[in-house]
């Protein structure tokens, strides 16, 4: 469950962020173009696709293609980033089953055309580990239910609410393939769409961050696992878009901790719990060189010992 305090911070970050895109929208939209390759690169490395994140950018930004990669990989890069492109051109369109039709038929576009923007049906039953997914039977009616509940009025949390839809939909599993995929778009679109940057979902950390979630939604219902992942990515992607607008200079972290002589563990974890303001680029964790870290947080290097006192066996 994410506390009060996490909320506080999402809704003043996302204010100054706000504030920030007046007249500037241009400049966050250039951000999250700018992303896409990464995006993709994640999102498929979950699904155990082969290419890196250099494979990803030459396929996208330069379109080189190994001679030694897999096609179908170099397809799914390119369809994601296609069904990505649509979504930055148009953020306020609604969740709707038209929708996650239309861009399940893109993802699979080249790949898998016969099932490629339907759900399944008949036969076509799936398994991911020890999960079955649900009788093809009922996914229409599950996913008209699904998208339903999502869109009506709530009070509820709309991180909460992004968090059961993702729990619900990979749960479901509706199509033969590309569920994960376009499930982890299918976040950043309600995101979008409700005013809040897009998010990245990391390969790095999938085994221990990511997939027990899943299996704890199916056990207990319960999807606060996956609200408080969405927190920290929403977090640093406030924290990353206010740096280019706010900051002089951004410089590695790990750069950052040896100038300001703090502990890089120590520094690392804040960056990763997102008590800091630090963020990724191309898996590279980067913060404001300027930012000034509360002397209460702070985690000095540990003192070298002097030569004498090395030399005379004393401890330090």
């Amino acid at each position: 469950m994410v506390n009060k305090t996490t909320q506080s911070r999402i809704d003043a970050l996302s204010s100054n962020y706000r504030e920030l895109a007046r007249g500037r929208g241009h400049i966050f939209h250039d951000i999250a173009v700018a992303e896409i390759p990464e995006m993709v690169y994640n999102s498929n490395a979950i699904e155990n696709s082969a290419l890196t994140l250099k494979d990803t950018e030459d396929i996208l930004l330069r379109n080189i293609v190994r001679k030694d990669r897999d096609i179908r990989e170099v397809f799914e890069a390119k369809n994601l980033s296609r069904i990505m492109e649509s979504l930055l051109a148009d953020p306020s369109r609604p969740l709707s089953v038209a929708l996650v039709l239309e861009w399940h038929k893109t993802l699979l576009s080249g790949i898998s055309d016969a099932w490629a923007g339907r759900f399944r049906s008949g036969k076509e039953w799936v398994r991911v580990g020890a999960h079955i997914g649900a009788n093809p039977d009922f996914v229409p009616s599950l996913m008209d239910e699904t998208v339903a509940r999502f869109n009506a009025d709530s009070d509820e949390w709309f991180l909460n609410r992004i968090a059961w839809f993702h729990a619900e939909f990979e749960t479901i599993h509706p199509f033969c393939d590309g569920n994960g995929r376009l499930g982890r778009v299918l976040i950043n679109q309600q995101l979008m769409r409700l005013g809040y940057p897009p998010v990245i979902v990391k390969n790095k950390g999938k085994k221990t961050d990511y997939y027990p979630l899943f299996d704890r939604y199916r056990t207990t219902g319960k999807a606060d696992g996956f609200t408080g992942l969405l927190a920290l990515l929403l977090i640093e992607s406030l924290h990353k878009r206010i740096a280019y607008l706010t900051s002089r200079r951004m410089v590695t972290l790990s750069g950052w901790a040896k100038t300001a002589k703090l502990k890089a563990s120590a520094v690392l974890n804040k960056a990763k719990r997102q008590t800091i303001p630090a963020f990724r680029v191309r898996e590279k964790w980067m913060i404001d060189a300027d930012y000034d870290l509360p002397e209460d947080q702070k985690t000095p290097l540990p003192t070298a010992p002097s030569k004498r006192q090395t030399a005379s066996g004393q401890r330090t």
